[in-house]
């Protein structure tokens, strides 16, 4: 399977090299396309009809790399799974050992890892910074049984998948995490090792949003799903909100230009479109509305949120009367109101459940002949 994102450019020469790698096995080549434009999709169309063995799976209101790959994955035929990137930088000459070095061995999961020893990371500066920063706190949280717990390129048979696609958040764009850490068991692992070719097309999705999405990831799995990751990002946009709104306050308290009550509503306004601005562009981002549809979740939103703050207030309230603290009353008040938040906003402004039962909702799927 590869996943694409604005790549037009370098689909057509990635799934030639790959046809070429595969030659000499039975396959089907699925591509799952996030791009907002149909220029990507297009290009994979066109040589649809020149090889039967290539599917097409474009999705529409839903993005990421997690959900990306499991929705292909979810209609693929094969008994064993993998993903590599659509920008040209996974060699896809590595795909035929994986296999050999997967049944062989009789493991789980095939990673073709840029940390072996023998291996040129092929990255630099900033990027190089984050990726091995990532690698090191995923296997020290999930205890990974790899040297590559973020790898983008990897094989996997379906009986692993299909074991642990329950336990999948399908969140964020670091699938590996997510393969590894969902199964019942620790799965058996094996190695190739690769370096990141130059790309092609497309643009680097390395940056500090994607390791402020793992983090929440690894804290999912480390609470063995106890904990959504989405939960993880939303209450930390919410102590930024806290901030935005005690900032607010002040300001409009020291220009004296408002009676109080009115410098609070204003405040808590501020604070509200800052929460949903965050939400939408870091927890939300691969559901992320633009346009006409940002005001209409922005409404929504402070809807829901303006619930959670009476919610907050009645168990507040309901644990003093119990003789309880008023500092644990008023942070009890304050968790049942975030979990509610969350709760009620997620579905009021993004839609959630509908895409969390599937993560291909919303897709064309062309499914032309046979593997």
């Amino acid at each position: 399977m590869i996943c694409t994102l604005d790549e037009s450019r370098s689909i057509a020469g990635v799934l030639a090299e790959t046809q070429i790698a595969l030659a000499d096995l039975s396959y089907e080549i699925i591509v799952v396309d996030d791009s907002a434009d149909d220029r990507t999709a297009a290009v994979v169309r066109s040589l649809i009809s020149r090889d039967p063995r290539i599917r097409l799976l474009k999705r529409q209101g839903v993005r990421g790399l997690a959900s990306a790959c499991i929705a292909g994955w979810d209609i693929a035929r094969g008994d064993i799974l993998g993903v590599m990137d659509g920008d040209g930088q996974h060699d896809a000459s590595l795909i035929a050992g994986m296999v050999d070095k997967l049944q062989a061995e009789q493991a789980d999961i095939a990673v073709a890892s840029r940390f072996r020893p023998d291996t040129q990371l092929g990255l630099s500066g900033f990027r190089r910074l984050l990726s091995t920063a990532g690698v090191g706190l995923s296997r020290l949280v999930i205890g990974a049984h790899t040297t590559d717990p973020l790898a983008g390129f990897f094989l996997q048979t379906r009986a692993w998948f299909e074991q642990a696609r329950a336990g999948m958040s399908g969140v964020g764009f670091k699938i590996l995490v997510d393969v590894l850490a969902s199964g019942q068991r620790a799965p058996k692992v094996v190695e190739v090792s690769t370096s990141l070719r130059a790309r092609i097309g497309g643009e680097s999705k390395l940056d500090l949003r994607i390791m402020f999405e793992l983090a929440a990831q690894l804290v999912e799995k480390r609470t063995g799903n106890l904990i959504p990751s989405r939960f993880i990002m939303f209450a930390s946009v919410g102590v930024t909100g806290l901030v935005v709104h005690m900032a607010a306050l002040a300001l409009l308290r020291h220009l004296e230009v408002t009676p109080f009550w009115v410098a609070q509503a204003l405040a808590t306004a501020t604070a509200m479109a800052s929460n949903f601005t965050l939400n939408n562009l870091l927890t939300f981002r691969d559901l992320r509305l633009t346009g006409r549809a940002w005001w209409g979740g922005l409404a929504r939103f402070a809807m829901a949120c303006a619930s959670g703050a009476l919610i907050a207030e009645f168990i507040a309230l309901t644990a003093l009367q119990m003789q309880t603290s008023w500092l644990l009353a008023g942070g009890m008040g304050a968790a049942g109101a975030a979990i509610w938040n969350y709760w009620s906003s997620s579905r009021a402004a993004w839609g959630v459940p509908a895409q969390r039962r599937d993560a291909a909702a919303g897709v064309v799927v062309v499914q032309p002949g046979r593997p």
